[in-house]
């Protein structure tokens, strides 16, 4: 019997991205997996693409009732919830000259309050239940700063401190907290762009960006076999690929290297951006 089988396991933003990729890698591993999402149908697709071990719903996670009532669904329907995955997210930025406070509230509410109202929904249950694993999806830009993606960089921020200061709190009380702190991945999400929804008018191509500042994006299959090979570890902070991990250790014994790195990678997306 593997770590995670017959484990009842929420992801949300479960219908693209690492959500749905972590929700056909747990589902491999014998999890019962519901995929929740802002976008019904890409939910539905995805626990259709994964088959019976997965369920799927229209989520808001900015809706705190709506979480907490998702939540107490899982437990009825299996007696438990094992894991919460909080990972519903989105990216946003551009140039700070062109940002404004929506940006800003935006991932204020989706990045940081969709995980708080997940964690907050889940650990009552947990706690109760004796256990659980609560993993909260960050990034390595929660550990390094990006500039002209700061509403992003922020919210991720937030993140990685919200998870490091409650996990020995959740440790007392048998629940598992793991942070997931990844470099660029290769999701559809580094193709979206909210921020012109939102008022900005430029933002450097992601992917070009993100390439310069930390190598090309990471395949998401092989993120989610070393994520979850961590978790089952109850490794703290998880960051991949290797590169990210090398960059994050360089970062804290030579930081003016990694400065000079980033700045450069600024200027040059910079440079793209159509004069006035």
């Amino acid at each position: 019997m593997t770590f995670w089988q017959n484990k009842s396991v929420v992801i949300t933003g479960g219908g693209s991205g690492i959500g749905k990729a972590l929700g056909a890698g747990l589902a491999q591993r014998g999890a019962r997996v519901w995929l929740s999402d802002i976008n019904g149908d890409s939910a539905a697709e995805a626990a259709s693409e994964i088959g019976r071990d997965a369920q799927s719903l229209v989520l808001d996670v900015t809706d705190a009732d709506s979480v907490a009532s998702h939540i107490d669904q899982v437990v009825h329907a299996h007696g438990r919830i094992d894991a919460v995955f909080n990972n519903a997210g989105i990216g946003v930025g551009g140039d700070i000259r062109e940002l404004n406070l929506v940006h800003f509230n935006r991932s204020i509410d989706v990045n940081i309050r969709g995980v708080i109202h997940g964690v907050m929904a889940a650990f009552p249950h947990m706690k109760a239940q004796g256990g659980g694993i609560i993993v909260n999806t960050a990034s390595a830009a929660g550990l390094l700063g990006l500039p002209l993606l700061a509403p992003y960089s922020m919210s991720k921020h937030a993140v990685v401190g919200l998870s490091n200061a409650l996990r020995f709190e959740a440790a007392e009380h048998g629940v598992q907290l793991n942070v997931l702190c990844p470099m660029a991945i290769e999701t559809p999400l580094l193709e979206t762009d909210i921020s012109r929804d939102l008022g900005a008018s430029w933002r450097p191509d992601i992917r070009s960006y993100l390439t310069r500042v930390g190598g090309p994006p990471y395949p998401v299959g092989k993120f989610v076999d070393y994520a979850l090979r961590q978790i089952e570890e109850n490794k703290g902070m998880i960051v991949a690929p290797f590169g990210g991990r090398l960059r994050i250790a360089i970062n804290r014994v030579l930081p003016g290297v990694v400065e000079r790195l980033t700045r450069k990678a600024y200027l040059e997306a910079l440079a793209t951006r159509p004069k006035d």
